[in-house]
């Protein structure tokens, strides 16, 4: 490791990457990865948490691995890496699991929310993957985690067992705290602009992918929810139209201002027309790379496998550690 700050984040490979994606997170990361020693990991052992088709879950999780590298993460300057690639995750979450209260996944909120929707696939993996997400963060000495608010409840458990492993076996993890980015925004579903924009959504038109086509882009945002007032004003009175200023002033980095006096009397109509251009040309060149990399599989696969490698060396720094902590006889190697 270098003698950088280190940040950790995962997605899962459920579908195509969103425009809120790119917009409150990956577009950030790219202004990071010479400042910080960055981990990106496709967190394909989370995502079977609910049931996956096997050939679709290996192909989401190649194509999320190009998303990252089209829209700017440098693999000569991050670690991406697929999460089951290395083993020392699980491992980890089985001693955390040892040191982790029923009652404190029983509190949380993405369990209960999942749980309602899915009682029929009501597994233990659902139940106990904040602590698979606490040794996500915790092999790696990660310093900092870009969280969104439906995950701050996991990075507290994280710090939270990371603390109990010290106090009980001694210094072992870094406390990792949240990280706040300077940029970006809660980009919010286009149909139901008080959610967030999620890729898992099961109506197309609520999220924009960072890949769609621009038929698509077109398309999603002439559907996009908004109101009989007919004013382009950022208010919270207009929750749709307030959500696609801000996907138009983060992209074409004008301010709330100037888009509310360039469209002063005009109405909803020009406006998404030329919020769709705004979008279609900030995500064209994501797009086009994106579709030339999965041509190029031998390189996509370069790439996963030296983040594994490298990964993989870190992990098992922190997992001898452990092991040895918690009274574990070193494996010998004959």
């Amino acid at each position: 490791m270098s003698g950088k700050k280190v940040i950790l984040s995962g997605v899962q490979p459920s579908g195509k990457l969103t425009l809120g994606n790119y917009i409150g997170a990956i577009n950030n990361w790219v202004s990071l990865q010479d400042e910080y020693d960055c981990y990106y990991f496709i967190a394909d052992l989370h995502a079977i948490t609910v049931p996956q088709e096997a050939a679709k879950l290996r192909r989401n999780s190649l194509e999320a691995i190009a998303q990252y590298i089209a829209s700017g993460l440098d693999p000569e300057k991050n670690t991406i890496f697929i999460q089951s690639h290395v083993s020392a995750h699980v491992e980890l979450a089985w001693i955390l699991n040892s040191i982790t209260y029923m009652g404190e996944l029983n509190r949380m909120t993405q369990f209960k929310d999942k749980s309602k929707k899915s009682e029929a696939n009501l597994n233990s993996a659902l139940f106990t993957y904040p602590t698979l997400m606490a040794a996500d963060i915790l092999l790696y000495q990660a310093d900092f985690v870009p969280v969104g608010d439906d995950q701050k409840q996991h990075l507290e458990l994280a710090r939270n067992l990371a603390q109990r492993f010290n106090n009980r076996y001694s210094e072992t993890f870094k406390i990792p705290e949240p990280y706040i980015s300077k940029v970006g925004a809660r980009i919010m579903s286009l149909q139901e602009p008080t959610k967030k924009m999620s890729k898992s959504d099961e109506n197309e038109n609520a999220y924009i992918g960072m890949v769609d086509d621009p038929d698509s882009i077109f398309r999603k945002v002439k559907r996009a929810v908004t109101d009989s007032i007919g004013v382009v004003r950022y208010s919270d009175e207009q929750p749709g139209i307030k959500n696609l200023i801000d996907i138009y002033s983060k992209l074409s980095k004008k301010t709330v201002q100037e888009i509310e006096t360039m469209y002063e009397g005009k109405g909803y109509g020009e406006f998404k027309n030329d919020l769709a251009e705004v979008i279609i040309e900030s995500l064209r060149p994501v797009r086009e790379k994106y579709n030339d990399l999965l041509k190029n599989k031998d390189y996509l696969e370069n790439i996963y496998a030296q983040g594994a490698n490298k990964a993989e060396a870190v992990a098992r720094k922190t997992l001898r550690k452990v092991y040895k902590k918690v009274g574990f006889i070193p494996r010998k190697f004959i």
